[in-house]
């Protein structure tokens, strides 16, 4: 049985927790309304602003059809032309609280069930994400890379993006 823990990184606001064996959970609270929030996460025309990890990263390609059963997919490119991509389909929409979708880096990255869950308060959007891994070794082996390091970059760039909108 997994117990909850929580681990070392909470980054510029941004908490990773893993309550059990095949999730994290990744939390943010965000200054902004909820329906501002879902339509940054959930359009192309704002995706491409914020949701970039490391700097030197664009995204050239950014394509939602969001829908249940629709498809998504990113590319994202370095400036020395080093591209990585990302895709996934939409398996439930609720605007503008809750987002369920695959999501699939190819190769030897494990595919993801991530399930977004938007609640707001007094203007606050608090941000849940849990991404279920197919297995411990595969979310483990995740959280060794800088994956908690460039979504907290890039929840920092939502929040400074939102700030100006």
């Amino acid at each position: 049985m997994a117990t909850a823990i929580t681990l070392d990184t909470e980054q510029h606001g941004t908490s990773f927790t893993t309550p059990s064996d095949r999730e994290l959970v990744v939390t943010r609270v965000i200054d902004a309304p909820r329906q501002r929030v879902w339509d940054a996460w959930t359009r192309s025309e704002h995706l491409p602003h914020w949701m970039l990890g490391p700097a030197g990263w664009t995204m050239p390609v950014c394509k939602v059809d969001l829908r249940p059963g629709g498809a998504w997919h990113h590319v994202w490119r370095r400036t020395d032309g080093t591209e990585m991509e990302m895709r996934g389909e939409y398996r439930a929409v609720a605007a503008p609280e809750r987002l369920v979708s695959t999501e699939s880096w190819g190769g030897e990255w494990p595919d993801t069930l991530n399930t977004l869950i938007l609640t707001e308060e007094n203007g606050r959007t608090t941000l849940v994400q849990t991404i279920l891994y197919p297995s411990k070794e595969a979310r483990d082996a995740v959280l060794q890379t800088g994956m908690k390091q460039g979504v907290s970059l890039s929840f920092d760039r939502l929040a400074d993006y939102l700030a100006k909108l």
